[in-house]
Formats: C-alpha cells, structure tokens, sequence
C-alpha cells in the first residue's frame, strides 16, 4: 500500500494532473484531502490502472475523502500560457476549491505548487490577492511520481482521470469522428488521421503540433 501522509500534518492534500500530452480537451486536476487512517491496496497511480479500476475507485475516494476538488482547464487557456503553466494553475484553483484549507500539500512532479501563481491570462479564473497569498502561505513538497507512493496524489490522480475521461466521452458525442471516447484526445494515429481529413475542432489545442507536417493543416 502507499504511504498515507509526507508531512505530520492532519490535513495534507495531494494534487496531480492528467491529459497533459493530449492534442484535444482540457487538462484536468485534482486536490484530495484523505483521513489518516484511509486505508486502500489497490489505490495507485491511475496510469497503472485499468479503467474499470479506476472507475471503481472514484466513488470510494469521493466517500471517504475530507474533501475534494477537480478543475478542468480548456484549450483556450492552454494555448496562451503553454501546458506546463495551465497544469499548475489547475491544481492551484483545485486547492481553492477544496472546503478545508489544507496544513501542507504535495504536488506530483518537480515543480513547486506556486510556480507561476497569479499567472495572468484572458480566460479561465483569475486568481485575486487574497488567493494567491494564501496559496503562498501554505508549504508544500514536489514529489517525483508521487502518484505512485502517496495515497492522497494518487487519489488526485485517479479523480482527475476519471472526470476528464468522462469530459471526453461527452465531448466525443458531438464529434465522433475523432474517436475520443477511446482516445481521450492523445495523439494515437487514429487521431491525427481525423484531425488531417476532418481538420480541427474548438477542443483542439492549436499551440500543439497536431500534425507531423502542422503547416500543411488548413485551419
């Protein structure tokens, strides 16, 4: 089983991201807060679940967590402050969603929660002084693959899975021919071969290279 806690805080969360390296969709994170005495064998990072899995464990976590939080943040955003910035401002809005402030948090990765914070930008939330101090003034820890030593990042990282896979089936129905509901928005070649015949859609990320020979797609 995974470690439950990094700190010697009660109230420690976790955070993570999924759908980074998609063409298409929102990167989507995730804060859990997760009681000291959670307890869970197969919880894990959600990379190294099956999908039945990962469904079966997004209930139990949402049960059992203290609190919560999942953000979507779409194309539009992704494209103006580049990938990296829009996955850390979605585990930094995650937090603030969350109904207990949290005493310490631990981000998947190598990055600090608060690189970037405040980060200006046309669209999406615009986090205001009072939120950005306060997401200053709680320590937190990068750890690497936290997700897979860490209950409360790998919980994160199963709920911001399964929400944005749902995001993607949903999306899928109003264009079936990218096929997302299989491929969430990676790169497959099923993919790129729709994005050549069809062309591009608003789930798209345009500052992505979505073709191989990018300036022969007509947008």
């Amino acid at each position: 089983m995974l470690l439950t806690n990094f700190s010697n805080y009660i109230l420690e969360s976790g955070t993570d991201e999924a759908g980074r390296g998609c063409l298409a969709g929102p990167v989507t994170a995730a804060a859990v807060i997760l009681p000291v005495d959670f307890e869970n064998k197969i919880l894990n990072d959600s990379k190294q679940l099956s999908e039945k899995v990962r469904e079966k464990l997004r209930p139990i976590i949402e049960e059992h967590a203290i609190t919560f939080a999942v953000t979507h943040l779409h194309p539009n955003e992704i494209d103006e402050i580049n990938i990296l910035n829009a996955s850390m401002k979605g585990m930094q809005e995650s937090i603030l969603k969350l109904t207990q402030t949290p005493e310490f948090i631990i981000v998947d990765g190598n990055r600090a929660l608060y690189a970037k914070l405040g980060l200006k930008s046309n669209f999406g939330k615009q986090f205001s002084e009072a939120e950005i101090e306060l997401l200053k003034s709680i320590p937190n820890q990068s750890i690497i693959k936290g997700d897979s030593k860490y209950l409360s990042i790998a919980a994160a990282s199963v709920l911001a899975k399964t929400y944005r896979d749902e995001y993607m089936d949903k999306i899928h129905e109003e264009f079936p021919m990218y096929n997302w509901k299989k491929n969430k928005g990676y790169p497959t070649k099923e993919h790129r071969e729709a994005i050549r015949k069809y062309g591009t859609t608003k789930y798209h990320r345009m500052s992505f290279r979505l073709l191989p020979e990018q300036l022969k797609l007509d947008i």
